[in-house]
């Protein structure tokens, strides 16, 4: 990241801070839902946390420490170095490294990353410039990381149709096992901000407040604070504390819509830390981009309801997101008015 000098004049030219708002203090969330996965329960517990917060933590998830570290070492190592020598993976395609910049609407955050696609068949030639530079270490603990987190996000997705009474246990782990499936990789790194926050009044916002649009994320984060949900309310903010160890699952929109809003996608932001980086590494479960998206008839014959989204493409889906910014409630144009 660019070092700033304490000029309010510099660090406004070099960064829009007045698009980070500054927060009161968020209290800290200590009831996070924790699913051990090899519990008797856990497709209950995991259908209960889902309807009532949209995440959950998962512990015993078999996943080596080690293994996890690895990759954080390893993209660190890439954070690490010049900006110049960063922006050589940039701009992203949307694959590659990007900094500041979180889509192409305006939206910004105190946040560098790399995207990439976890599809071996697909390579973007700005994610070649990240292989090539450490090709061994880096693609082994990039593709070793996203074989085990895969196989997380599988185990839970069939473990919640299972709680859901769904009788076809792969009705939303096939969508992300299958070859074509569009899932993807994030690796976001916020910078330690003491001088930035202290010249803004407030804690800065690392990544804005958004839902996910894909079935589930899956993420993992080092030791330092700033991950924050909204509550059903959908006015209280509360942070969760961090767990290096574990993983924390997110309802997305898509996984939202196939049960008929019976599970929501939670509302979340990242705010920065003074004093300390932050480095999270979420996998993005997603269906293949033709995949027609729609409430599945099981639950809606299960439930007696009416279908509240219209079926639309995982492709069309993400076509308008990315077209949004993000806060924008992106599924209430696929609502069906009878609904609303």
């Amino acid at each position: 990241m660019v070092v700033l000098s304490s000029q309010q004049a510099t660090l406004n030219d070099l960064f829009p801070i007045n698009t980070c708002k500054p927060t009161t203090t968020t209290p800290v969330f200590n009831g996070v839902p924790e699913v051990d996965l090899s519990h008797p329960d856990a497709k209950t517990l995991i259908v209960n946390a889902c309807i009532e917060f949209g995440f959950f933590k998962v512990v015993n998830h078999h996943v080596p420490l080690e293994l996890m570290t690895n990759l954080e070492d390893q993209t660190l190592k890439f954070f690490k170095q010049t900006q110049l020598e960063k922006e050589k993976a940039g701009p992203p395609d949307p694959f590659g490294y990007g900094s500041k910049t979180i889509g192409t609407n305006g939206d910004v955050g105190w946040v560098e990353y790399l995207l990439l696609n976890t599809n071996p068949d697909v390579i973007s030639p700005k994610s070649l410039h990240l292989l090539h530079q450490n090709p061994n270490k880096f693609r082994c603990a990039v593709e070793e990381y996203i074989m085990a987190v895969k196989g997380v996000c599988c185990e839970v997705l069939e473990l919640m149709a299972d709680g859901l009474g769904i009788e076809e246990r792969n009705v939303f782990s096939r969508l992300v096992r299958d070859e074509r499936s569009d899932s993807c990789l994030r690796v976001n790194h916020y910078a330690a901000c003491g001088e930035v926050e202290a010249l803004s009044g407030g804690n800065l916002i690392g990544f804005g407040e958004h839902t996910d649009p894909q079935i589930i994320s899956v993420l993992r984060s080092n030791n330092t604070s700033g991950l924050q949900i909204c509550l059903r309310d959908g006015t209280s903010w509360v942070s969760i504390p961090p767990d290096h160890t574990s993983f924390f699952i997110f309802v997305g929109d898509s996984l939202q819509v196939m049960t008929n809003g019976g599970l929501k996608s939670v509302k979340h932001r990242v705010l920065t830390d003074t004093s300390m980086s932050r480095l999270s590494m979420i996998y993005f479960g997603g269906p293949p981009l033709n995949e027609k998206i729609a409430p599945l008839p099981s639950i809606l014959v299960a439930k007696k309801e009416q279908s509240l989204y219209k079926e639309f493409t995982w492709r069309e889906y993400k076509n308008a997101a990315y077209k949004s910014r993000l806060a924008y409630n992106r599924l209430s144009v696929f609502e069906k008015k009878s609904a609303q």
